[in-house]
């Protein structure tokens, strides 16, 4: 997800294994039968450091902001605590009817907590309406494969597909694209203020909002007529408290002020919170990533600068390669709670491989000697001057000290001169996408245990980054990937594209993390949520 997305996620001893493969016995509030029954135990209090850019599916694509609509709307597809597996959540079955139309019942006598009625036609309106608005911070890229979507009646939806056996599609509904919102609140063509969305209470999961005051505090409570795959929450509420700095959000779960912290404790935190009997640490099964993205256009010799120049704009790509020292940024800065990583697609997912280290650097390790070469044959002179941003608060203040070292490494070699700047997030998560940055730090926790989650979001047409990055062989290879029903074949294309994205650097990736959660030691459901669907679900925690 999108984008944007993630921060420190723990202990790293769980990325290099099957994200699929890890996952826990249902939680508390797994395995509902539809009940509309009200919930037990105490509120909890769920503490973070992510920020809500918007409300609206369609306007944003981030993990702040999915956590927050995965409490409160409804999808055709999710899954229950302890698996990534999708099933029907307010759908009653959804399965391919031909190779290109993939159908979805959906359960009768739905409604929104705000009395509408929920149907077919909200359906239809909410992915018709991603599409339409395409917002550039919305996750709209995730729904290329959709051609058309009827409602033939008002249990029935119809996706029709441009490409067929989409391997993937049933994930994409339970996706960052895919919450349903109600078609008598939302406008068709607009992004709609968090202010209107709470006012109107157009909300039918597990939660509604009962009051919000946007990144500070938001108060939730269990929604009785919520008829979804999760079942009734485990708790009687819950409250989400958004911090600024870790170190608070650190002493108020120590102090007991809150149930769970998670998203993000720096590493130095989470080592010394093992240590105190009064918390536990929890940690699941991770896909999370950390990368550097180049804008095609506004980077040095960029398609749009004075000295525009491909050639000397991808020795200037493969130079940064060269000298990027993964090993030490994950033991100085993250000991050890994050690895080294070497490819577009992280450990643990098919096809994954190591397309940077054959290339770039000796054996992993940075070699100065085969940067200043890239530079020289394509007659770059140096010191390259390079304007490099990175966010301090959605990626958590370890940051600071990471992009440090990025800008250290860079500069040693004599080969270049870093000017290091950053920018809270809800200025440059804009600001990234509208070409203000010609290279800059970017975090991905994926939509769904997929290795093209990786790939489609990211690379055809610029993704959702729009750094201008274009390479038809690559899109053609995307595509086929998602379709490819051989499992021996599709892992084969994904590695083909791994290897193409290496050699033309459109994003460089830096380290793979595992999600982390610490919680009072009297809770309880948290590990069953850090599972490797990477949705945290409230509705699982009780105490």
């Amino acid at each position: 997800m999108a984008m944007n997305k993630t921060a420190l996620r723990g202990v790293i001893a769980l990325a290099g294994v099957s994200a699929l493969a890890l996952t826990a016995c249902t939680g508390p509030s797994g395995g509902g039968n539809g009940s509309t029954g009200g919930s037990s135990g105490s509120t909890i209090a769920y503490g973070t450091t992510d920020k809500v850019t918007a409300l609206d599916p369609a306007g944003s694509y981030d993990n702040g902001s999915f956590m927050l609509m995965n409490q409160v709307f409804p999808f055709l597809m999710n899954s229950k605590p302890g698996s990534a597996e999708p099933e029907p959540d307010i759908a009653t079955s959804a399965e391919f009817t031909t190779p290109t139309q993939y159908t979805v019942k959906i359960k009768p006598d739905l409604k929104w907590a705000n009395g509408h009625v929920l149907d077919s036609k909200d359906v239809k309106f909410s992915f018709d309406r991603q599409i339409k608005i395409n917002d550039p911070n919305g996750p709209a890229s995730l729904l290329g494969n959709i051609a058309s979507i009827a409602a033939p009646d008002a249990t029935t939806v119809v996706f029709t597909l441009k490409q067929a056996n989409d391997q993937t599609f049933p994930q994409i509904l339970s996706s960052p694209a895919a919450p349903i919102v109600d078609d008598e609140v939302f406008p068709a063509d607009k992004v709609l203020s968090d202010e209107d969305i709470v006012k109107a209470k157009p909300f039918a999961g597990q939660y509604v909002i009962d009051s919000y005051s946007k990144n500070t505090l938001v108060s939730l409570k269990p929604y009785a007529d919520y008829k979804g795959l999760l079942g009734a929450a485990a708790n009687s509420g819950a409250t989400v408290k958004y911090y600024t700095d870790q170190s608070n959000l650190k002493l108020d779960i120590q102090q007991g002020n809150l149930d769970v912290a998670n998203r993000s404790l720096s590493a130095t935190d989470i080592d010394d919170l093992k240590k105190d009997s009064k918390v536990k640490v929890h940690t699941g099964p991770g896909g999370e990533m950390r990368y550097v993205v180049f804008n095609f256009n506004t980077m040095p010799f960029g398609a749009k600068t004075a000295q525009a120049d491909p050639k000397k704009a991808q020795a200037v790509r493969q130079a940064v390669a060269n000298l990027v020292d993964r090993q030490a940024i994950a033991d100085q800065v993250y000991k050890g709670t994050y690895l080294p990583l070497f490819s577009n697609i992280p450990n643990g997912f098919l096809g994954a491989n190591q397309s940077f280290k054959d290339l770039y650097g000796t054996d992993g390790k940075p070699d100065a000697d085969k940067a200043k070469k890239a530079l020289s044959d394509a007659g770059v002179s140096t010191p390259v001057d390079l304007k490099l941003e990175y966010n301090p608060d959605h990626y958590g203040k370890s940051s600071g000290d990471e992009y440090a070292m990025v800008k250290d490494q860079l500069e040693k070699s004599g080969l270049f001169k870093v000017d290091l700047q950053s920018a809270e997030w809800v200025t440059y998560n804009k600001a990234s996408k509208a070409d203000a940055y010609p290279v800059y730090q970017l975090g991905w926790f994926p939509d769904f245990s997929d290795p093209d989650n990786y790939l489609t979001p990211f690379f055809p047409k610029g993704g959702f980054m729009n750094n201008h990055y274009s390479n038809p062989e690559v899109d053609q290879l995307i595509a086929k990937q998602v379709t490819e029903k051989d499992k021996t074949q599709r892992e084969k294309d994904v590695q083909d594209v791994q290897k193409l994205l290496a050699q033309d650097i459109s994003t460089l990736p830096l380290l793979q993390g595992a999600q982390v959660a610490v919680s009072g030691a009297d809770v309880k459901g948290v590990d069953s949520t850090l599972d490797a669907s990477f949705k945290f679900r409230l509705g699982s925690v009780s105490k």
